[in-house]
């Protein structure tokens, strides 16, 4: 038998080597994490700063829009020119979108900055990945996860009480100049930790660009799509003719280019695996369900609760906390279990019951009540994310195990750039649709932009006030419906024993030969 020192000897390199290395990348996760939380305490300041009404979602979907894009190519450019080179000029980037979202003067400039951001956050979430799988081990791989599920979860506590407290402070634009030096010492970090990767990548891999291109068209044409019906721009009018005119085409182009690329975005072969698909889908509906609570979460409070961005910060932290804590005990489960089915079940009853909670109690929630619906939704997320994670790596043959996890991240990216703005329509939609006669407002986006900041500070008229309180109950029973649908693929999705070994992986290809 080879013990776990010989196991990391076999690997290349030593525990120490590993260890630094694990903190390094641990870095840039955390970076990278903390950028995605910490802003959202502070969207509705944005959006009262720079008039960015209904187009706030914009903030975080150009973030997690490019971060979408460059996950496939960023993999493959490492394989060509190397890991550590690459998560450098990730962290560069991502430093230098920080100082320009820092100085950004109007909306679309500060979503331009944002996209630029998340260019550099998928380098460093990408390379995390890609350094665990060149450096450790399978089956030692799950002791140097807790790193980056740490960072991770610590970024997601921090980030919001971070994000709201410097917002009520100082100003939003503080969270973006905290980068500066955070990126400087993961820069720092990660070139010594790093130093014993190989200068250049092993293999050559081939790049489709195409499709990368077609895959941003088409995401952006459903995410403007969403825009402007969350605007209420009527569906028959020309423009939103136009729209799903165009992402259908788009995505008949991507299918298209997928299937006559040498080196797609998806192999094929993945999608012809029954788990793997629906493990997809989970994962996709999981990204928009996490980002659709994070959205909605700091405007209820804010909006409809009345508190400051820092107060809204601190009770986020129920939610975090359940997150985090359900996921570390999912990988607990698991291994216990050995299958994953119950474990999703349980899980998505969980994200059912926390909106479904929020939504009954409404207004009326006291602060342990909805603490207590949060935490369940956030237990609920966080458990069932190692679960879909499991089922790919188990379902996945192993020359295909690469593949599988680039897809599940690129699902989950889509996902969260769909969430935000699937619950920005769902909410703005339900506001101006049903605007009440004789507010000062008109319903359009403009209008509401407008009263964002008096509706914070509890300013806006009582008929406002509730319609705006009834919005955000319909949208936490759209979050409900959405953890409802995604029973189906639980369900239905064939519960395999999990592999105990890598000898039982290379028998079940053989058998499948």
């Amino acid at each position: 038998m080879i013990g776990r020192s010989g196991a990391m000897e076999q690997s290349g390199y030593s525990q120490k080597q590993i260890r630094l290395a694990v903190w390094g990348i641990s870095a840039g996760v955390f970076l990278s994490a903390l950028d995605q939380t910490i802003v959202v305490p502070a969207v509705p300041a944005m959006a009262a700063s720079l008039g960015a009404g209904a187009n706030m979602a914009w903030v975080i979907s150009a973030y997690l829009l490019a971060a979408t894009a460059a996950t496939p190519v960023i993999g493959k450019l490492s394989d060509l020119y190397g890991r550590r080179r690459l998560q450098l000029v990730s962290i560069l980037v991502f430093t230098l979108a920080s100082l320009l979202c820092a100085l950004a003067q109007t909306l679309w400039q500060l979503v331009a900055f944002r996209a630029l951001q998340g260019l550099g956050g998928a380098g460093l979430m990408v390379m995390a990945h890609a350094t665990m799988g060149d450096m450790v081990p399978p089956r030692e791989r799950g002791r140097y996860q807790i790193y980056l599920s740490g960072m991770w979860g610590l970024a997601s506590i921090l980030g919001p009480l971070g994000g709201g407290l410097l917002t009520d402070l100082a100003s939003w634009r503080i969270i973006f100049w905290l980068n500066l030096p955070l990126g400087l010492l993961a820069y720092i970090v990660c070139s010594r930790a790093l130093s014993v990767l190989p200068p250049h990548g092993q293999e050559r891999g081939r790049i489709d660009y195409a499709g990368c291109l077609l895959m941003v068209l088409t995401v952006l044409v459903w995410l403007t799509y969403l825009d402007r019906a969350g605007a209420m721009e009527a569906l028959a009018s020309p423009m939103m003719l136009g729209l799903g005119a165009a992402g259908l085409a788009s995505m008949a182009a991507l299918a298209w280019q997928s299937a006559r690329a040498a080196d797609p975005l998806v192999p094929p072969r993945l999608l012809r695996n029954r788990v793997l698909v629906m493990s997809f889908a989970l994962s996709f509906g999981n990204a928009i369900l996490t980002f659709a609570a994070m959205f909605l979460l700091p405007l209820w409070f804010q909006l409809v609760w009345h508190t400051n961005a820092a107060t809204a910060g601190v009770m986020l932290v129920p939610f975090l906390l359940g997150f985090v804590a359900f996921t570390f005990i999912g990988g607990t489960v698991l291994r216990m279990l050995g299958r994953v089915r119950m474990v999703m079940v349980v899980a998505l009853l969980l994200c059912m019951a926390g909106p479904l909670g929020l939504a009954w109690l409404g207004v009326t929630a006291g602060g342990v009540a909805a603490a207590s619906c949060m935490a369940l939704l956030g237990a609920g997320i966080g458990l069932i994310q190692p679960a879909i994670t499991v089922a790919i790596m188990n379902a996945a043959e192993r020359r295909d195990i690469a593949a599988a996890s680039s897809t599940m991240l690129l699902t989950r990216s889509l996902g969260g750039a769909f969430g935000a703005a699937c619950a920005s329509a769902v909410l703005w939609g339900q506001v101006l649709t049903h605007w009440p006669e004789g507010a000062v407002a008109t319903p359009t986006a403009d209008g509401l932009a407008h009263h964002l900041g008096m509706l914070a500070q509890g300013a806006g008229s009582h008929g406002v006030q509730v319609l705006l309180a009834d919005s955000f109950t319909f949208a936490f029973l759209a979050c409900a419906g959405l953890a409802l649908a995604a029973l189906v693929p639980a369900l239905t999705m064939p519960d395999r024993p999990l592999r105990a070994t890598l000898a039982e992986a290379d028998k079940a290809e053989e058998g499948t030969a």
